[in-house]
């Protein structure tokens, strides 16, 4: 798994004004304030998470698009500042998926192919008889027997400081995608802001 399988169109935003904010505290003439990247400035970034000193990093915006499986878009979710802008949805388009795309190469070829067959049968009897009522039935049978391996795309911001977080917590995580996404992060401008290391 490479991280182009995971992130793509990325844009960072705000960079500049964010490390100019760090410096607020202790100027007393804003006209004199600067976007270089000062030993106080990194002292700020490397603060402990949760310490607070580290808050200019909120006004460092990143947007991307991120491909996750089911299986790792449940556990994003507990971040808060992770916000998802939009994604695919398998409400809407699950029976409208390439199965032999969608899922990851650790979901089960017999879990594929009995998929690929209940979609071909809901599909084949969509276009026969749209009216019919077992429609809606075999739909969710097909939405909850989706396996956990399925990738999705979602258009996400968020900023360096909860990247910092998820950084610190998902850098060894079991799942691949979060160690490629940790990956991501360390090629980020400035990525020692997120990582604490020195660059």
């Amino acid at each position: 798994m490479e991280i182009k399988d995971l992130i793509s169109n990325v844009e960072i935003y705000g960079l500049e004004n964010a490390i100019k904010g760090s410096k607020y505290p202790m100027a007393t003439d804003l006209n004199k304030v600067n976007g270089e990247i000062t030993k106080t400035v990194k002292a700020l970034a490397s603060a402990e998470p949760g310490s607070g000193h580290d808050n200019f990093l909120n006004g460092i915006i990143v947007q991307f698009d991120l491909s996750f499986t089911n299986k790792a878009w449940v556990e994003a979710e507990r971040y808060h500042f992770l916000d998802f802008i939009s994604s695919q949805s398998t409400m809407h388009r699950i029976c409208r998926f390439d199965l032999d795309k969608a899922y990851i190469e650790y979901v089960d070829k017999r879990i594929i192919a009995i998929m690929k067959e209940k979609v071909d049968a809901y599909n084949k009897q969509a276009e026969e008889d749209p009216q019919n009522p077992s429609l809606a039935e075999k739909y969710l049978e097909i939405l909850y027997s989706n396996p956990a391996g399925f990738r999705l795309t979602a258009k996400m911001t968020t900023n360096y400081r909860q990247l910092k977080t998820i950084y610190h917590q998902r850098l060894h995580h079991r799942l691949p995608e979060w160690r490629v996404f940790c990956k991501w992060l360390e090629t980020l401008p400035h990525s020692e802001f997120i990582t604490r290391k020195d660059s």
